[in-house]
């Protein structure tokens, strides 16, 4: 065979593999799903509760500015989920024991991250909702990302001051079994208990009444 016999035959047999290869059956991995898919986030994994750079003194003038409202005190002992896990007051600094601050009084956490599309739109209608409940139901948001500096300007941004605490290790969607998204929001019972995990966004002040009335029995 003369060489450009055989070089044709090379380029024949390249072409063939190419074919087969083009239209072998594969199974690629599913694509997931964008931070943009209706009313959803998705979480990233940390373990972090907060960024070093997120000192006392760099977060000072953003807690003022922020104004947000007190985290809750202890009111005694409680057996749900959420006892023994320290985190930090984002509006003051201090530390609470979630489940013992909760203990006593239904409420609703509301799991959320600075750079959560939904959670924006969402916020608002907790504080109006927060507002309109007064003392019935106690509602705190917990912020799940370790940038609690972008966490308090986004606050600020929204007019939101509910309390709230940092928790950039997600140590409270995975003592309550949250899906990886975001905003989720989790209703607890006055004895401590999770009554349900809701990972989807509130639409209105009047959805979160529905949810709190359905699952804790509350009037709102």
């Amino acid at each position: 065979m003369n060489k450009a016999a055989l070089r044709w035959s090379l380029v024949a047999l390249i072409l063939v593999v190419g074919m087969v290869y083009a239209l072998w059956p594969r199974h690629d991995a599913p694509t997931a799903a964008p931070s943009d898919a209706p009313g959803l986030g998705q979480r990233a994994p940390g373990t972090d509760a907060r960024r070093a750079a997120d000192t006392p003194e760099a977060l000072a003038p953003l807690r003022q500015e922020a104004g947000l409202s007190a985290c809750p005190t202890s009111q005694g002992n409680d057996a749900g989920p959420l006892t023994g896990i320290t985190l930090e007051c984002i509006g003051d600094g201090s530390y609470i024991d979630l489940g013992q601050a909760l203990a006593g009084r239904p409420a609703l956490l509301n799991i959320w991250a600075y750079w959560c599309g939904p959670c924006a739109e969402e916020l608002p209608y907790l504080q109006q909702y927060a507002e309109r409940a007064g003392d019935a139901v106690t509602v705190m948001t917990v912020h799940n990302d370790a940038n609690e500096t972008n966490a308090l300007a986004r606050l600020t941004d929204y007019g939101v001051t509910l309390p709230g605490v940092q928790d950039g290790g997600g140590r409270v969607a995975a003592a309550v079994g949250a899906p990886n998204v975001l905003p989720v929001s989790v209703l607890i019972s006055a004895d401590g208990t999770v009554a349900k995990v809701l990972p989807q966004p509130f639409r209105s002040v009047d959805d979160i009444a529905d949810a709190v009335r359905v699952n804790l029995g509350v009037e709102s």
